[in-house]
């Protein structure tokens, strides 16, 4: 989910709109949906079309992450995050547009923790999603595709970002399959019936550099792709969730999440090395926080064990840097992470409503 997941009703920021209170679920995206196009079960996803943006749709986002390694051993997390939010379903030319935008950029190593975050209006040409060629950018912070002719345009991606003390430039090159969470691409999130559209690209390799206030490193190591869309993907209890994406020694991958609010709701997929997925319904995760770290006035917990009884998972993840907190708009933790126990292996961890 992510998150990979934290459209704002932007119009507060950026056009003075009352901003949404906790009991329409963590940053509005419990409120109403009416007027907008909602996701229904059953409606095949479709690409390359799907790559792009859905204006009809309340809310979206294009989220990428990275767990990197240097040539000296150091370990590093990168985040770069699109999010659009309409204030009505349909698009118009410059600031007509009901469309707005806003990109987050997390940079993590053991010691620190760099964020940055961007915001613009949709008509403008200063952020958008578009397919042929696929582009989602915002300023000149960009994710572009840079794959052959006629293959998928997430094959092979080139992803920038910068902020006040850190950028990066990577290449994504994937070397498995897309994976559609849920039924066939349609995600629950909650017992009432909210749900979005969600797909992943699980199986990247990455390369690049990282710019630091030391100076450039060169990196390798793998990276995922989340791709989301819905218009009220949460019910107006939950106030937050807990998401972590999984990448295996032994080359399964797992996106498992839990949304809190008066009933927890969990969902995952566990998916095989060669790209196929299995749902996990509610339920069928356990999240058990094992340690917590204080950030400011707030207890966030950073360890956790995560279960899958029926799949003899049971794991134990302890986060590169406890204090990885993106201190933006909206605040959030967000970083890298390893596990260990039945499994083992490196991820993300995000977690909302902290």
């Amino acid at each position: 989910m992510n998150a990979r997941a934290m459209v704002i009703t932007l119009a507060s920021l950026l056009l003075g709109a009352p901003y949404p209170g906790t009991a329409q679920g963590f940053a509005g995206l419990g409120t109403d949906a009416e007027g907008f196009a909602v996701p229904q079960r059953g409606t095949p996803l479709a690409f390359p079309k799907d790559h792009g943006a859905h204006p009809d749709y309340r809310i979206e986002w294009w989220y990428l992450t990275a767990t990197l390694d240097g040539a000296g051993g150091q370990e590093y997390g990168v985040q770069w995050t699109l999010f659009r939010s309409a204030l009505a379903p349909s698009e118009a030319e410059g600031w007509d547009s009901p469309q707005v935008w806003m990109g987050h950029a997390g940079l993590t190593t053991a010691e620190a923790h760099f964020s940055a975050e961007r915001f613009a209006r949709g008509g403008t040409g200063q952020a958008g999603g578009t397919i042929d060629p696929f582009v989602a950018h915002i300023d000149d912070w960009h994710m572009i595709s840079r794959a052959a002719e006629g293959a998928d345009a997430y094959d092979a991606l080139r992803a920038h970002a910068r902020g006040a003390d850190f950028s990066f430039d990577l290449d994504f090159d994937a070397e498995g399959p897309l994976v559609k969470h849920g039924d066939d691409g349609y995600s629950m999130k909650s017992a009432e019936g909210q749900a979005s559209y969600y797909y992943s690209q699980p199986f990247y390799r990455v390369t690049g550099t990282l710019h630091l206030p030391d100076g450039p490193v060169e990196v390798t190591g793998q990276g995922w792709l989340d791709r989301e869309w819905s218009s009220q993907p949460l019910a107006e209890d939950q106030a937050g969730w807990d998401w972590v994406s999984l990448s295996f020694d032994d080359g399964h991958r797992m996106m498992g999440f839990q949304l809190r609010g008066t009933q927890t709701f969990t969902a995952g997929t566990w998916i095989t090395p060669s790209g196929d997925p299995t749902p996990l319904p509610d339920g069928a995760l356990r999240f058990t926080p094992l340690a917590h770290t204080q950030i400011d006035a707030r207890r966030v917990p950073t360890s956790w064990r995560i279960e899958w009884p029926e799949g003899e998972l049971d794991i134990e993840t302890e986060p590169l840097n406890p204090r990885a907190w993106m201190d933006l708009s909206i605040s959030y933790w967000e970083g890298p992470l390893r596990f260990s126990g039945s499994h083992s292996g490196r991820g993300y961890l995000e977690m909302t409503g902290y």
